[in-house]
């Protein structure tokens, strides 16, 4: 409740009409002070300069110093305080710190000495009123002092709230400037990490089809009857491309290895397709989840890459099932579309992004994206309008 408060009152002080409903609410009082309680001429000016000015303090946060001068005048020139000379110079004050349109003590040097100056002016309309007024090297005499040190006191109050709020700000920017920054950083670093290991894993693939090309070629040389020179020739050059070839796949799988040969592992693993898809659904069965599998269309065997980023995609979207809404129901649904469209949705009835602890946009969908735009595919993921996350992606493999 109190956070909702303060949201609101931020809310309201920071709406472009907050400077002139207040400096106009502020400019009324000041006028109905004076049919009340009649000023000098020098009084009325600066009540009503100080109190109008504040309308442009956020516009043009300088006019402040106009704002305290003019209340400073208008005190000056009448012994009563009027309320709307307190309340402007307080605002006033509070602007100058707020927006450090001078450094904090230059400013509230300069209010102290313009109150050491009223002071002074109202010590010589005492002496003219007859009012008993010591002589400065008198005793008691400081005491005709004690306004100027109460409005220094205030003014230094007011301006050094203004500069603490101004210098919160600051620092709540730079921390969420940082945070976004690390944020940034961090999605970063995990698409590098994710199409890093996507290299590896088309290494796999292409690896193997180069492979065999070498193994075919040159066993051609010697189980193919009849071939010319020029054709054995022939093959042998192809089985020396297909490893030169192999030989820069590995140099480039040297550069994409994780530490500690982290790499090597996955390596050893033959890579999954859509033919294991039933595998992962029991698989995430196993650890209590409740999913369906609906395929549509002709299984047709696509080429390895989209096979490959269509089973983790499906991968990554159960997983983040199982992370942000366990024990939702999802229905995995793959279409071998007729237009030579692979269409994979993934769609749980849970509560939706943003309900669950640690839920928002991870680096899970930066590689799912990732891993759809390598295959010059499309991914979408997002609440669902029907309720629960619905993760929707389209592969095209006609040109695969």
């Amino acid at each position: 409740m109190r956070t909702s408060l303060q949201q609101r009152f931020r809310a309201w002080t920071a709406a472009p009409a907050y400077p002139w409903a207040t400096g106009g609410a502020l400019t009324i009082g000041a006028v109905a002070e004076l049919i009340a309680i009649p000023g000098s001429v020098t009084t009325t000016i600066g009540v009503l300069v100080s109190a109008a000015s504040l309308m442009w303090r956020r516009s043009f946060p300088p006019v402040a110093v106009l704002t305290v001068a003019a209340g400073m005048l208008g005190f000056a020139g009448d012994v009563n305080l009027y309320v709307s000379i307190m309340a402007s110079g307080l605002i006033g004050c509070y602007t100058l710190g707020r927006n450090r349109v001078l450094h904090p003590a230059v400013t509230v040097a300069g209010a102290a000495l313009g109150a050491l100056c009223v002071n002074l002016v109202h010590i010589n309309t005492w002496s003219r009123m007859d009012l008993p007024v010591p002589a400065l090297w008198e005793k008691g005499s400081l005491s005709l002092f004690a306004e100027s040190f109460l409005l220094t006191v205030v003014i230094f109050g007011a301006v050094m709230m203004g500069d603490a709020v101004r210098s919160r700000e600051e620092t709540r920017k730079e921390r969420n400037l940082a945070q976004s920054q690390l944020i940034a950083m961090e999605r970063q670093q995990a698409a590098e990490a994710e199409r890093a290991a996507i290299a590896r894993e088309l290494h796999d693939i292409v690896s193997h089809s180069v492979s065999m090309i070498a193994v075919q070629a040159e066993s051609a040389t010697y189980t193919t009857p009849g071939l010319t020179p020029e054709a054995r020739d022939g093959f042998q050059q192809i089985a020396g491309t297909a490893r030169s070839s192999m030989a820069e796949l590995r140099r480039l799988l040297g550069v994409l290895r994780t530490p500690q040969g982290q790499g090597d592992v996955a390596l050893t693993a033959p890579q999954p397709t859509l033919d294991h898809l039933a595998e992962l659904v029991d698989q995430h069965r196993a650890v209590g989840g409740d999913v369906e599998l609906r395929i549509t269309g002709e299984r047709v065997p696509l080429p390895a890459a989209w096979e490959l980023s269509a089973y983790r995609i499906t991968q990554e979207a159960l997983t983040n099932v199982r992370k942000h809404a366990p024990g939702a129901r999802t229905v995995v649904e793959i279409d071998y579309g007729a237009d030579r469209l692979l269409t994979l949705r993934v769609h749980d009835d849970g509560p939706g992004p943003g309900s669950g602890p640690g839920s928002g946009a991870g680096h899970g969908l930066t590689g799912m994206r990732e891993r759809a735009a390598l295959v010059g595919g499309r991914l979408s993921a997002g609440a669902d309008p029907d309720g629960g996350f619905l993760v929707e992606a389209e592969l095209p493999w006609g040109t695969g």
